[in-house]
């Protein structure tokens, strides 16, 4: 057993998609004393060992180092997607509050940062081979979410330079997905009124095929283990990519939902986004769109060399089952994952 044996967690956004997996594992793990979840509201779901505290990271009252002391190791989550019309309070959250979350790590002297970044912080990149962790992390600058992944990578840099006693992990993953997300994902990025049993492969006689949509996926709970596996890893720091096979673009998509590939021009298919965008009637927007066409394939190679990271799903298995939780409304006992959850 590694060092941190016996250790104290703490989970920022500890209720969402990828918080909700992080704490389970968590909480199963003997090698873990307690964990602490960290979101704006407390849910009705708490597994064992695990406690909750109410901050909002957008606030300037929150008071991270006392939530803090004592704690082996901080696993930073905490990420507002939207309003994506309002991105100066995306910016608050993901980014000031982001800040704060260095500020109270570094205050009440925590040992270990582990951050999510996202595919999204990388510069535009191939689509027929993979880039490794040393790719540039400039994002897409047009799309909100991009911009800030990679403004907190900077903000990082210089967090590990002026506190090099804090092992500091990245974590790089593709697009994150699992049953249980379904409902939240369909209103982050669809929109509260788009029906989910619309996700039905006999409705789609045919998919778009897009020129660069093609992008890696993961299940949540294959990214929560690396989570857990950094926490236990004294030697691993810096950055990690996770992503599964295979990537995914109109022809896989095609062949699992049984749908036939019609291209679709890149303006057509933006043009259609931004306009129903525009009109509040869906709420991904089409600079997040640009930025997806030009994402790049990344290698995990590192992950599964130094962390011993092996995905369990495949990314038309993660597709399949959040698919399913598309259509039976899936969904947890926690604010932002709650099926009947609105806006």
């Amino acid at each position: 057993m590694s060092s941190s044996a016996g250790s104290r967690v703490v989970v920022t956004g500890a209720t969402g998609n990828v918080g909700t997996s992080v704490v389970r594992l968590l909480s199963q793990d003997p090698g873990i004393k307690s964990v602490r979840g960290i979101a704006r509201r407390v849910p009705g779901w708490s597994p064992a060992r695990t406690e909750w505290s109410a901050v909002d990271l957008a606030s300037d009252r929150a008071n991270l180092a006392e939530r803090f002391e004592g704690a082996d190791a901080v696993i930073h989550l905490a990420w507002a997607f939207q309003p994506t019309h309002d991105p100066a309070t995306t910016w608050r959250t993901n980014v000031l509050g982001g800040i704060r979350v260095l500020e109270g790590v570094a205050a009440a002297r925590v040992p270990v940062l582990v951050h999510a970044s996202s595919v999204g912080a990388y510069s535009p990149g191939p689509k027929d081979r993979t880039v490794d962790e040393s790719w540039p992390t400039h994002g897409w600058p047009d799309a909100a979410y991009c911009r800030e992944k990679a403004y907190l990578e900077r903000t990082l840099d210089v967090f590990e330079r002026d506190h090099p006693e804090v092992r500091v992990v990245r974590m790089r993953p593709a697009f994150l997905f699992k049953w249980e997300s379904a409902s939240e994902q369909r209103r982050i990025f669809g929109g509260r009124f788009l029906p989910g049993r619309l996700a039905r492969p006999d409705l789609l006689p045919f998919l778009p095929d897009i020129p660069g949509l093609r992008v890696q996926a993961l299940h949540t709970d294959d990214a929560a283990e690396a989570y857990r596996l950094a926490v236990h890893s004294p030697t691993a720091r810096g950055a990690y990519n996770l992503a599964a096979e295979p990537p995914l673009d109109a022809a896989v998509l095609g062949e699992l939902l049984g749908a036939r590939p019609m291209r679709l021009p890149r303006t057509a298919a933006r043009s259609a986004i931004a306009a129903a965008w525009g009109l509040r009637l869906l709420p991904a927007s089409p600079h997040l769109f640009d930025a997806v066409l030009r994402l790049p394939l990344m290698d995990c190679t590192r992950a599964r060399e130094e962390l011993s990271w092996r995905p369990r799903w495949t990314a038309t298995e993660v597709l399949e089952e959040f698919l399913d939780g598309l259509r039976q409304g899936g969904g947890m006992d926690t604010a932002p994952m709650h099926s009947g959850t609105m806006g």
